[in-house]
C-alpha cells in the first residue's frame, strides 16, 4: 500500500474501533436507521463546528500576517458580517448533507436489501472525515493565495 494510502486509511481504520462509528442492531426498521444516525448528530455538530472554529482562527491569523505583510488582508471579509452569514450557512449546509446520510441509507436498503447492512458504518466515518477536510479546505486555500501574492510581489519589485 503506497503511503499516501496509508494516510487515507490509518486515520478510516481508527474510527471504525470505536462504538459512535458503529451499528450492532439488525435487521434494520427505517425507524432504527434514522434513530441511529440522529443520535450521532450532536457529534458531527461539534466535531465540524470545533474544526470551524479553527479555520475561522487560522484564517484571522492568516488575514492579520497578509496585511502585515502584503497590505491585504486576504482571508478576512469585506464586510466582517458576511463570516457570520458564512458560518450559518456552512452548518445548515452541513445538516442538510448529514441528513442526507440516513436519506441514501433508507435508498440502499431499499434497493440492496441485507447488502447494505454495513453503510451507515462506513459513510458515517467517511462523512465525518471528509467534512473535516471540507471545513479545513479554505485554510489552504487562503494561505496559497497570501504567498502566491507575497511571491508576486517580490517578483515585480
Amino acid at each position: 500500500m503506497t503511503k499516501t494510502i496509508q494516510l487515507i486509511v490509518a486515520p478510516l481504520k481508527f474510527l471504525s474501533k470505536y462504538r459512535l462509528f458503529q451499528r450492532s442492531e439488525y435487521p434494520l426498521t427505517s425507524l432504527h436507521i434514522i434513530l441511529w444516525w440522529e443520535a450521532r448528530r450532536l457529534f458531527f455538530n461539534l466535531v465540524v463546528g470545533c474544526t470551524g472554529l479553527i479555520t475561522v482562527f487560522i484564517m484571522l491569523c492568516t488575514a492579520f500576517i497578509a496585511e502585515k505583510i502584503i497590505g491585504d488582508p486576504i482571508g478576512w471579509p469585506d464586510p466582517p458580517l458576511f463570516a457570520i452569514f458564512g458560518v450559518v450557512f456552512y452548518g445548515i449546509a452541513a445538516n442538510v448533507c448529514y441528513t442526507g446520510g440516513w436519506l441514501a441509507e433508507l435508498i440502499a436498503l431499499e434497493v440492496w436489501g441485507e447488502k447494505a447492512k454495513d453503510f451507515a458504518e462506513i459513510s458515517f466515518t467517511l462523512g465525518v472525515v471528509f467534512s473535516i477536510f471540507l471545513t479545513l479546505v479554505p485554510n489552504a486555500l487562503v494561505i496559497c493565495a497570501v504567498v502566491g501574492k507575497f511571491i508576486y510581489k517580490m517578483l515585480i519589485q
